[in-house]
């Protein structure tokens, strides 16, 4: 997950042959967003922005429940007409495109995994993760 200027939020490593949308509420539930006051941080986001592969409708009811609003593209069959109202305010998904693109350009270990254990992957993420965050919070 990350947040509107692209920055990684959150990170989980999933099987390749698993499926992502069962992931987005566990990360949801990671999520701490600092908004300046004092008191406890907040926990959910407005909106949650994501692909065509995550359109799932219980996914789609159980962001409502919990207040967030559901930016998901519906995946069409071709030659129908896409049905209800269309969505007002778009939130751009470039954001994690270029937050992927951080990834495999200057941390070339990640975009092939070469390690066994997970742990290991995981430490080289969270490692990557960091160092993009890093200019951020010092400069």
């Amino acid at each position: 997950i990350t947040d509107a200027n692209g920055m990684p939020v959150v990170t989980i490593t999933t099987p390749a042959n698993g499926d992502e949308r069962q992931q987005v509420l566990p990360m949801l539930a990671q999520i701490r967003l600092a908004t300046g006051k004092r008191g406890n941080p907040k926990r959910r986001p407005k909106t949650l922005a994501a692909d065509k592969g995550y359109d799932a409708i219980w996914l789609r009811k159980k962001l409502r429940t919990q207040g967030i609003r559901p930016q998901i593209k519906k995946r069409q069959i071709r030659g129908k007409k896409p049905k209800g109202r269309p969505i007002k305010v778009i939130v751009p998904r470039y954001q994690q495109e270029r937050s992927f693109s951080w990834f495999q350009r200057k941390y070339r270990r990640l975009v092939v995994r070469w390690e066994r254990l997970k742990v290991c992957f995981d430490a080289f993420l969270l490692l990557a993760t960091s160092y993009i965050w890093f200019p951020k919070l010092v400069g």
